[in-house]
This record gives C-alpha cells, sequence and structure tokens, in this order.
C-alpha cells in the first residue's frame, strides 16, 4: 500500500492523520512564523487570563493559500478536497499557564476547559446568552501547520469520535430539509454524543513538528490540553485552516 492509501485510510478510519515533513510545507511554516512574530511584537489581545492568542484570519495569506510568495503546497493536499480560494489562516497561540480563568468566564466553563480540553468540534457555534449550539459553519476538513516545535499544551483528539458525530447528526438531521439544518438546535444531542465519546473513544495528544501537516476530520472531538508547568516558556503557535464546504457535503 502506497503512503498516500495508508494516510487516506487512517484519516477515515481515526479521524486524524499527522502528514509527514514536507519541505515545501516547511518553507511555507517558515514564512508564516516571521509573520507571526511581528503579530505577536505587536502584543495583540488575548483570551483566557492572557494566556491564548485566537487569532482567526490574523495570517494575511493570500486566496491561493500562499504567504510571503511561498506557496501553500504538499502532499497533504491529496487527501482533502482542496479549496480554490483559501480563508485568511487562524493563528493560534498558546502562552504559559493556559487556561487560566476569564473573568466573564462561568466557573463550569472553565473547568471543562481545564478538565476536558474545551473539547468541541468546528463549526457548531454556542449562540446567545444560554449558548445553544447550532450548525453554522459546515468546514471541509481541518488542517493544522504548526508554526514552531514547540511541544507544550498540544492538541488532543478523540480517535473514532467522528464517526459517533458523523452518526448522530445523520439521525438528527434526517428528513429535516437542508436550509433548516442551522435553525435547529443540536446543544443537546451533541452534549449527549461528547459525553459517550469520553467514555467510549481514547484521549490522544498530537504534537507535530514543522514542516508536518495535522489533518482532522470535520467531525472529530478535539481541544487543547492545559500547560504543563513544567514545559518551556515559549508560546506554541500553529496555523489553521478550515475551509467551508456546502451544508449538505457535510454530513
Amino acid at each position: 500500500m502506497i503512503a498516500s492509501e495508508a494516510r487516506s485510510l487512517a484519516l477515515a478510519r481515526d479521524g486524524y492523520v499527522i502528514v509527514p515533513n514536507d519541505p515545501s510545507v516547511l518553507a511555507w511554516a517558515n514564512a508564516a512564523n516571521i509573520i507571526a512574530a511581528n503579530i505577536v511584537a505587536q502584543d495583540p489581545e488575548r483570551r483566557y487570563g492572557n494566556t491564548w492568542f485566537v487569532g482567526v484570519d490574523a495570517l494575511p495569506n493570500d486566496h491561493d493559500g500562499s504567504i510571503a510568495g511561498v506557496p501553500l503546497d504538499g502532499a497533504w493536499r491529496d487527501l482533502v478536497p482542496v479549496s480554490t480560494r483559501w480563508h485568511r489562516a487562524q493563528l493560534s497561540i498558546i502562552y504559559p499557564g493556559y487556561p487560566r480563568k476569564d473573568s466573564d468566564e462561568s466557573a463550569s466553563s472553565h473547568r471543562f476547559r481545564r478538565d476536558r480540553d474545551a473539547a468541541h468540534v468546528d463549526g457548531l457555534l454556542p449562540e446567545g446568552r444560554r449558548r445553544r449550539r447550532h450548525l453554522r459553519e459546515p468546514h471541509g476538513f481541518v488542517a493544522g501547520i504548526p508554526l514552531d516545535d514547540v511541544d507544550a499544551s498540544p492538541l488532543v483528539v478523540w480517535p473514532g469520535s467522528h464517526l459517533m458525530i458523523g452518526a448522530t447528526f445523520a439521525k438528527a438531521f434526517a428528513g429535516l430539509p437542508v436550509d433548516r439544518w442551522a435553525d435547529e438546535d443540536v446543544t443537546s444531542i451533541y452534549q449527549a454524543a461528547r459525553r459517550g465519546i469520553f467514555e467510549k473513544c481514547p484521549r490522544i495528544p498530537i504534537r507535530a513538528q514543522p514542516g508536518e501537516v495535522i489533518l482532522l476530520h470535520r467531525h472529530l472531538l478535539h481541544g487543547v490540553a492545559p500547560w504543563d508547568e513544567s514545559a518551556e516558556t515559549r508560546p506554541r503557535k500553529i496555523a489553521y485552516f478550515r475551509p467551508l464546504v456546502a451544508f449538505s457535503d457535510w454530513l
């Protein structure tokens, strides 16, 4: 079996795969990291007690994905439906001490972030005072590109959780017109599925290096581990792409 086939099978089976070091990816990561350093130097606003720069759309890549003239390329593109128009990448920067409690954060939300890695499925957004969940952003996949070699506070995944989430939402949306999916309050079924995942799926920290790409299935439950106080003090930087697809293609 060739490497690309094995990775494709792993992505389908586990919901994630780490694509090994690729010189073209490393070139992109190095270019992005220079820009990221300039953003950090401006001391942007952080959340969770000054320990996370969320950085949505913070990287100024072009619509073809290139940054500072370096193309967004690599073997990982063979495993996912490549976008014809890339959004600006998120620049997620985790700092020592993550996650501290924000003054406006509830105790239960902070506990979940600290004890359960703020485990979530992208695109199911909390809204309103009661933070009810709706499918607002149907992503095709998630691609994480590490910009440095910091291991602290890694991405965390629950292998196989994408199958449980997919089955849950296939049942929830059965018989419902696609144009009404976003109107459905999915909070309860989502939380129930997440509890089942915690019971049945292992929690796996993912550590990757510049030049590698972390691919996540769009339904995979994932989060970020708390910062180990014994770790180094450099922040951890990673760029994320989450191209949108049609709602009908999300399931």
